[in-house]
């Protein structure tokens, strides 16, 4: 079985990983990774790949940034060459990002089979482009790999057929559990960080990205007070994400001095530091999951979340982007601690599950 795993931007690796490393166990089953080159990102060295244990690309189509229409363009051109050349059995996709879509289109133009992992998910906000992509790729999978109970019951209420949908866990937890017990291992004094996280005491960590909460300057000045109020009691420490950088210096943000600004971290450094803290406050996806499921208090800055079971029985507090909703969902995070539980199937074996099916599908 020859099979294409397909990642965009950086996160989408954490995801791939796993499920490469398990396809390792299958004598039929040979996987290439294609980098689409949507997101550019200096960190993705060799060291990248080596700690993630997997290959460097064996396609990278350095499509790049623009706009959504022209990146998606872009990707879906460059793929199709890939198709023809490898007529593979099946292209694996994850996540929702722009690469998710357009290499899904491609390959069912194709007459490819397409596997989405991380399927069903929904914020039922159109406003966001992820939804979109969403909603669009899993129209036209084959197979519907599935983190949550959620993802399930939207897929059935959508039509798709029950025996093709897979509740299999979470691949970017088995990344994280992974790279937990390898850090263990490693000599905390060598994370650049090390220092400020020593001198810091109980802190907190925060991630802002989104066009929705940093564009504005009405919305990310009203995040910016409540962030500094926190500031009052706690360090904050935040990598700042280009994009935010930007917005910061067009609306005049100012921040506390408590508010350590740091520059975008690696996967690991980033782990080293959000592990340990009393609470994270993020708008991101990925970091609602991965909170849940170490037992870290989360407060999301969003309106939805396309990831329900984090706030039913995980970490996750759904605050919105209001100050005062961003404060009192602090104050509701510390008391999650302890009564928090973590999602069935996370346990670090989604992929292995992953590939239960799709040898068992005979592919």
């Amino acid at each position: 079985m020859n099979v294409l795993l397909i990642a965009g931007a950086r996160p989408n690796f954490m995801k791939i990983a796993p499920i490469y490393r398990a396809s390792l166990s299958y004598k039929n089953v040979v996987c290439s990774i294609v980098h689409t080159g949507q997101h550019y990102d200096k960190e993705m060295s060799g060291t990248f790949f080596e700690e993630l244990e997997i290959p460097q690309p064996r396609y990278a189509l350095n499509v790049g940034s623009g706009s959504h229409a022209t990146q998606t363009a872009g990707i879906m051109v460059a793929f199709e060459e890939v198709c023809r050349r490898e007529a593979p059995d099946l292209v694996l996709v994850v996540g929702d990002v722009n690469s998710t879509l357009a290499c899904s289109i491609v390959a069912k133009k194709c007459g490819i089979s397409v596997a989405h992992v991380e399927a069903g998910l929904r914020s039922f906000d159109l406003s966001m482009p992820e939804e979109i992509n969403r909603m669009v790729t899993d129209a036209i999978s084959d197979s519907f790999f599935v983190t949550e109970e959620s993802g399930v019951a939207n897929l059935l209420r959508e039509g798709k057929q029950k025996d093709r949908i897979h509740a299999v866990g979470h691949v970017m937890v088995d990344n994280l559990l992974h790279q937990v017990k390898r850090m263990e291992g490693i000599e905390p004094s060598c994370f650049e960080t090390y220092r400020l996280k020593e001198a810091a005491g109980p802190y907190l960590f925060l991630t802002l990205h989104r066009p929705s909460n940093v564009d504005s300057k009405e919305v990310f000045g009203g995040i910016a007070r409540a962030i500094n109020e926190l500031a009052a009691q706690r360090t904050v420490f935040f990598p700042v994400h280009p994009r935010t950088r930007n917005m910061m210096s067009v609306h005049g943000t100012e921040l506390s001095d408590r508010v350590i600004l740091l520059p975008p971290l690696g996967y690991r450094d980033a782990l080293f530091l959000w592990k340990d803290a009393e609470v994270v406050l993020t708008d991101s996806g990925g970091l609602q999951e991965e909170t849940t499921a170490l037992g870290v208090p989360c407060v999301t800055i969003r309106e939805n979340t396309e990831r329900p079971i984090t706030v039913e029985i995980g970490t996750n507090v759904l605050a919105g982007t209001a100050p005062e909703r961003i404060l009192a969902g602090y104050r509701q995070s510390l008391e999650k601690r302890g009564r928090a539980r973590v999602p069935q199937l996370w346990d670090g074996r989604a992929a292995e599950r992953i590939w239960q099916v799709l040898a068992g599908e005979g592919r």
